[in-house]
């Protein structure tokens, strides 16, 4: 990477940092919620940072609420046209962005109701979960986590990539899913997430993260 120098730190002492900057974040767009990526393939694991800091903002008095990107993957007849293991289709196709806009980030502009819908599709029975719409406080953080978050032009106000290099990637991806490893590689030379996120957390070995921006 060679750009952000990164230091070593806990995850609990990450949660704890990460939570004290969004602290005083303003959404750059003017409206009541700030929207911040955790973005990370699903080896990185950037749910559990999501929820690490939900968790700090809660004893800190800040609602949030985590939406995880594989409740509004597409359906599977779509996704899955040309096979299990299309990497265009999961690097372009396997999540609905047009849903996440109109259900998550619409709500959250300004002047918008702050009702968001957490999941839209059941990841394991591809169904429609039929979940409740949520309301998040004014004030309130989304907590947007998944993979190749950074190249959809979402209006996140901040950034945290959980970053693994391509050998860790290997080895902490199951064998069944490194028909996906292309798509990171692909995203690491198109997106850069490295560079162009505020914050980089790197996870090689995940009982030692750093972290920097």
């Amino acid at each position: 990477m060679g750009r952000v120098r990164l230091e070593a730190i806990t995850w609990e002492r990450l949660g704890d940092v990460l939570a004290e900057r969004l602290l005083d974040l303003e959404p750059a767009d003017g409206g009541a919620w700030p929207r911040i990526a955790f973005d990370g393939a699903p080896a990185a694991r950037p749910a559990d940072l999501a929820e690490r800091v939900a968790e700090a903002l809660r004893v800190r008095g800040r609602p949030s609420y985590a939406v995880d990107t594989h409740g509004f993957l597409r359906a599977a007849s779509l996704r899955l046209e040309y096979g299990r293991h299309d990497v265009e289709a999961y690097y372009d196709g396997w999540f609905d962005t047009g849903a996440l806009w109109r259900e998550v980030f619409g709500p959250l502009e300004p002047g918008g109701d702050g009702r968001i819908l957490p999941d839209l599709r059941d990841p394991v029975t591809d169904r429609a979960t039929r979940s409740p719409h949520v309301r998040l406080p004014a004030g309130g953080f989304l907590l947007l986590h998944g993979p190749l978050l950074l190249r959809h032009w979402f209006p996140f106000d901040l950034t945290i990539h959980v970053l693994l290099s391509p050998a860790a990637l290997r080895r902490h991806t199951p064998e069944a899913d490194h028909w996906t490893l292309p798509a990171f590689e692909r995203y690491a030379q198109e997106t850069d997430p490295a560079a162009v996120a505020d914050v980089v957390v790197r996870a090689d070995d995940p009982r030692h993260p750093a972290w920097g921006g």
